[in-house]
C-alpha cells in the first residue's frame, strides 16, 4: 500500500523545537522527491521545504535558518527538524511525495506554537 503518515506535530512554547517525521512505505522511496507543506487555519497550503532524491534542499524564506528537511533512505523517512518556533509556523503539516508523474500526501499532523 503506498502511503505517507506523518508523525511529531504537538504543541509548542514560542522559540521550542519539534521534528517532525515522515514515513513512506510502497514506494522506491529513494527515486522520489520529498516535500513539508503546511496549512494555517484560513490560508492556503504552502510549501516549507524540500528534498530532492540526491539530497538537495530548498526552504519558503520564512522557515531558512529555523528548520532542516533531512531524509533517510535506507529508513523511508523524511523528516523536519524546526526550531526557533513561532505563532506563525502554527498550521497542519503536510509530507508530500512527487516522482513519475505521481503525487502523494499523507494525512498532516498539527503543530500548534503557544505559550
Amino acid at each position: 500500500q503506498v502511503q505517507l503518515v506523518e508523525s511529531g506535530g504537538g504543541l509548542v512554547q514560542p522559540g521550542g523545537s519539534l521534528r517532525l517525521s515522515c514515513a513512506a512505505s510502497g514506494i522506491i522511496f529513494s527515486i522520489w522527491h520529498m516535500a513539508w507543506y503546511r496549512q494555517a487555519p484560513g490560508k492556503q497550503r504552502e510549501l516549507v521545504a524540500s528534498i530532492s532524491s540526491g539530497g538537495m534542499t530548498t526552504y519558503t524564506e520564512s522557515v531558512k535558518g529555523r528548520f532542516t528537511i533531512s531524509r533517510d533512505n535506507a529508513k523511508f523517512t523524511v523528516s523536519l527538524q524546526m526550531g526557533g518556533l513561532k505563532a506563525e509556523d502554527t498550521a497542519v503539516y503536510y509530507c508530500q511525495g512527487t516522482a513519475l508523474r505521481q503525487e502523494i500526501w499523507g494525512q498532516g499532523t498539527q503543530v500548534i506554537v503557544s505559550s
